[in-house]
């Protein structure tokens, strides 16, 4: 899990102290008709994922997203939000999102926002992700309304739901999950006899390897097309991914085999040579029966989102559907 965000010193300079009072008085700088575009006085009712009830701009026109699902969900409701915080392991939004957020300022990083960048950017919403420091929502509240958009479950499907109520588009939300559902069912129609087959997923780096449990996004998405998860993947896990040594790598194995990385520079033929001149690797059947693909972290293996959602199942489909 992201560490505890770390928070920017909140300097008082001319500009950020009449940002921060227009903030407070109007709720967010944006939210008039001279300079977001919203409407007048017309708010709505939100009550977020930790219960908190925040009254939001009816059709809000600068949103701040601070998390991957975050930015994942709003361009999938076509909302270009003005800042955003990096990807994780990624300088900018993550690549698979890269192209639609071309030219979006970043305002943090995964472990936390830059307070004075978040003001910078004069949001009318800000969608929080799965953020907890009291400390930190206070003040991003005193920016502008702010929704925390990720519960417990870290479920994308509500994610993007909640942002669809926050933003005044829940038609296109709806619409998206059923587009969705359907591309599941044809893929796991597709499938045939795979669709029940058991899908291993495991994220590579320097440090080595880590599996990935339930509880995260990648879970729900394999768990939507019926497949069986081998060992510990069959069970939540305490953070995003759990390291595993090269003595356990056994736990990786499965009928089917697919391995995220966040390096740009590993392509899938030179990262799975890589691996294979591995004794631990070499033993996995799915590796011996070249059923191991490598595919995007960003979008496999880190936060997700709808269009990661939909992304991965067409990476199934071009892996497992012959």
């Amino acid at each position: 899990m992201a560490p505890t965000p770390a928070l920017r010193p909140f300097r008082t300079t001319a500009a950020v102290a009449t940002l921060a009072a227009c903030a407070l008085t109007l709720t967010a700088c944006g939210s008039s008709d001279t300079t977001s575009g919203t409407a007048k006085g017309r708010t709505t009712e939100v009550t977020d994922a930790t219960g908190t009830t925040v009254s939001v701009p009816a059709q809000p026109a600068r949103v701040v997203t601070l998390s991957e699902m975050d930015l994942d969900s709003a361009l999938t409701l076509g909302v270009e939000p003005v800042g955003l915080t990096a990807g994780r392991g990624q300088k900018g939004a993550p690549a698979y999102l890269a192209g639609k957020a071309e030219g979006i300022p970043v305002v943090g990083a995964v472990t936390g926002p830059d307070i004075e960048k978040v003001v910078q950017a004069k949001p009318d919403v800000i969608l929080a992700g799965q953020l907890a420091d009291k400390q930190v929502l206070k003040q991003l509240r005193t920016i502008a309304p702010t929704v925390v958009t990720i519960g417990a479950d870290k479920s994308w499907r509500k994610s993007l739901e909640l942002t669809g109520k926050a933003l005044g588009r829940t038609n296109q939300a709806g619409k998206f999950l059923d587009d969705y559902d359907g591309k599941a069912a044809a893929l796991k129609k597709d499938l045939g006899s795979r669709a029940g087959a058991s899908v291993s997923v495991a994220r590579y780096s320097a440090k080595g390897t880590a599996v990935m449990q339930q509880g995260v996004f990648i879970g729900d998405v394999l768990n939507d097309l019926g497949f069986r998860r081998p060992g510990i993947q069959a069970q939540p896990g305490k953070g995003h991914s759990t390291p595993l040594s090269e003595e356990n790598l056994k736990e990786i194995d499965a009928d089917w085999l697919f391995i995220g990385t966040l390096d740009p520079g590993s392509s899938e033929s030179s990262l799975l040579k890589k691996l294979t001149g591995k004794p631990a690797y070499r033993q996995l059947n799915a590796v011996r029966d070249h059923h191991a693909t490598v595919v995007d972290g960003s979008k496999w293996t880190s936060l997700g989102g709808p269009q990661a959602a939909v992304s991965v199942l067409g990476d199934i489909r071009k892996a497992m559907v012959k």
